[in-house]
């Protein structure tokens, strides 16, 4: 259960990064979905299911006025990657979730700063609802006062889901993810992860499957 304490914490660490790339090694074979069925609620009340959990914590999410010019929508998208596949194009801080008849829903993202940016082609090793952070080696390095673990929550910088990507099998240790700083979505900024806003990570988590292809560029 989440108390006071940890949500004064998480109020705290707004500004700070959220990729989490620590090694996970091979892995054997794709993990099912990361979610509870059911999400404690804050003050010992009845558990929340998670659509209640999503209605609420969607409400105490930071959020941010968006330019409607960069806002998600569906495009005229030709490629020659199959539907389904999800293509990021760092230049243009934007995400391509590939439909049929030459259409993509375009959404806007956050992505790494210079000399953090990752590049390839991946798969959708496991998906997380409202998943814990845990700071990198780096960060904690830098912030030894932070803690190890956090748990997911409306304040957390990993947002409301988050899709972790593998190369070969193998952890690339980068992620598509939410985020607590919706105001830098369009931005260069991030450990390399890919930010979105959560209501549009959560559109792409329904509709990506664990295995789809992941190509960033």
């Amino acid at each position: 259960m989440r108390t006071p304490a940890t949500a004064l914490l998480l109020s705290a660490l707004l500004p700070l990064g959220a990729c989490n790339p620590r090694t996970t090694g091979i892995a054997t074979a794709p993990a099912a979905v990361q979610v509870a069925a059911v999400t404690p609620a804050p003050g010992g009340a009845a558990p929340m299911d998670p659509v209640a959990r999503d209605k609420a914590w969607m409400k105490l999410a930071p959020t941010a006025v968006v330019d409607p010019k960069i806002a998600r929508t569906t495009v005229d998208y030709p490629t020659r990657e199959a539907p389904g596949t999800v293509i990021v194009v760092t230049k243009e801080r934007r995400l391509y979730y590939v439909l049929a008849d030459g259409k993509a829903v375009r959404y806007p993202v956050a992505v790494g700063h210079a000399g953090m940016a990752w590049a390839g082609t991946a798969n959708v090793d496991r998906k997380g609802e409202w998943p814990d952070w845990n700071p990198p080696p780096e960060m904690l390095a830098r912030r030894p006062d932070l803690p190890k673990r956090l748990e997911g929550g409306p304040t957390s910088p990993i947002g409301a889901r988050a899709l972790y990507l593998a190369e070969g099998r193998k952890d690339t240790l980068f992620r598509i993810h939410g985020t607590n700083e919706p105001e830098k979505i369009g931005q260069a900024v991030s450990s390399g992860c890919i930010r979105m806003l959560n209501d549009d990570v959560v559109d792409l988590y329904d509709r990506v499957p664990i295995g789809a292809k992941v190509v960033v560029r």
